[in-house]
């Protein structure tokens, strides 16, 4: 079945516009709060038999020595050895840009400033599976790095071949320079992050993207451990106008779909271009190789759509409802357009600018908000793995200011122990 072609607005919000929320799927919500209990009841023992259970592999060990990352590293292609290296360049210098400095401002009546400071112990989980991705352990670990986080530690699924997270997530911690890696899977890796075993440290964020069961995972441990963010299946919105390419418009849209659960939506204000879109994504899905055709095939039909539009305001005012992690721009100018965007987690200005190359080496982290978090959250950044730390030294010439006006309000509140506590300091 090829992609859908929607010309009813009202339809497209019912449809391919509308998302099905993770509260919906109870099923999901209920095995996975029985492997977290599992796992904090059994520490190690559960990682192990969960890992038996769910990924065929009964690990002897569940921390991966730092030889074996170093032997990975030293195992790939030369090309892409220089290839991940590369990422791990281009996504420290982009986000080196982004630090935030402590500051004190110093006054008659005395200072008042804040700290920022790393978090001091995070937890990065990378999706191992049949498509591996060492891309997402960079796009995370990277950052964290910047951000001067005392100790990263990494959890991937183990492969059965080997019984270790695959040699291409391995290489890549060990050229990011994480701390520890440990074999483990699945939510039974966040909730080994959020609660700790006798192996796995306890974290204190969890940072990282996966499947469904990973995303329920990181929400329900969520307060044991902070959580950057709940990433789920990738989603990609292309907004194109009458002279877009209809090659790179489907190209596009199949580069996101071939991952698992993926969305893929174009909208335009012109048929033609969604008609020639359309048989060009069922032309291309002719030359993709297996797996990815499969699950690029599922996706388009099921949940990827061509909206036909009456125009480019309402493309955008779609966008905005939908909240897409990546807006991709094949626009004449799509500088122009800029300011209309207020919801996305990554914006792809142009036919060259386009989000495979966002998803490896053009420097933001391409773990961004999907499933409409995008209205109030932000790609993965080194603001995530910081806190600031407030700081106060007032002296008496600001207390002779603004201590009456604290003891009112603290009257005024029915806290009268705090009015007491400024009234002692205003009688001295």
């Amino acid at each position: 079945m090829p992609i859908p072609i929607i010309t009813d607005l009202a339809a497209a919000r019912a449809g391919v516009l509308r998302r099905v929320s993770l509260d919906e799927d109870t099923q999901t919500t209920q095995a996975v709060a029985q492997i977290i209990a599992e796992v904090r009841a059994g520490g190690d023992a559960a990682l192990r038999a969960l890992s038996v259970r769910f990924d065929g592999v009964a690990p002897t060990t569940l921390e991966v020595p730092r030889e074996r990352w170093a032997a990975a590293a030293a195992s790939l292609p030369a090309d892409l050895h220089a290839a991940l290296a590369l990422a791990v360049t281009e996504i420290g210098r982009f986000h080196e840009r982004q630090a935030r400095n402590s500051w004190v401002d110093f006054s008659v009546e005395g200072a008042r400033g804040q700290l920022v400071v790393p978090l001091e112990r995070v937890g990065i989980y990378v999706p191992g599976g049949a498509t591996p991705l060492p891309s997402s352990l960079i796009h995370a670990a990277v950052p964290a790095r910047v951000a001067g986080v005392h100790q990263i530690i990494v959890c991937s699924p183990p492969q059965r071949a080997t019984g270790l997270p695959a040699t291409t997530i391995l290489a890549a911690a060990h050229l990011v320079g994480v701390d520890r890696v440990f074999a483990v899977g699945g939510a039974q890796a966040i909730a080994a992050l959020a609660y700790g075993t006798a192996s796995v440290p306890r974290v204190d964020k969890i940072a990282g993207p996966g499947n469904r069961f990973v995303i329920q995972a990181k929400r329900l441990v969520y307060g044991a451990v902070d959580i950057e963010s709940l990433p789920g299946p990738t989603e990609t919105l292309v907004i194109a106008d009458a002279a877009a390419a209809p090659r790179y418009a489907a190209a596009d849209l199949l580069a996101q779909a071939e991952h698992v659960e993926a969305s893929a939506i174009l909208l335009t204000p012109s048929l033609e271009l969604a008609r020639a879109v359309q048989a060009e994504v069922g032309r291309q899905l002719e030359a993709l190789p297996e797996p990815g055709a499969q699950a690029a095939a599922e996706a388009v039909s099921m949940r990827g759509g061509i909206v036909v539009v009456p125009d480019l305001e309402t493309a955008f005012a779609l966008a905005n409802e939908y909240a897409p992690e990546h807006l991709c721009l094949l626009l004449t100018d799509p500088w122009a357009y800029v300011g209309k965007i207020r919801n996305a987690g990554g914006v792809f200005l142009g036919e060259q600018s386009f989000e495979v190359l966002g998803d490896y080496l053009a420097g933001p982290s391409h773990i961004m908000p999907t499933e409409g978090t995008a209205r109030y959250a932000s790609p993965v950044n080194v603001d995530d793995f910081r806190k600031v730390i407030s700081l106060i030294g007032l002296n008496a010439t600001a207390l002779a200011r603004i201590g009456p006006a604290a003891q009112r309000l603290a009257e005024a509140e029915g806290l009268f122990a705090h009015a007491a506590a400024v009234q002692a300091r205003l009688k001295v």
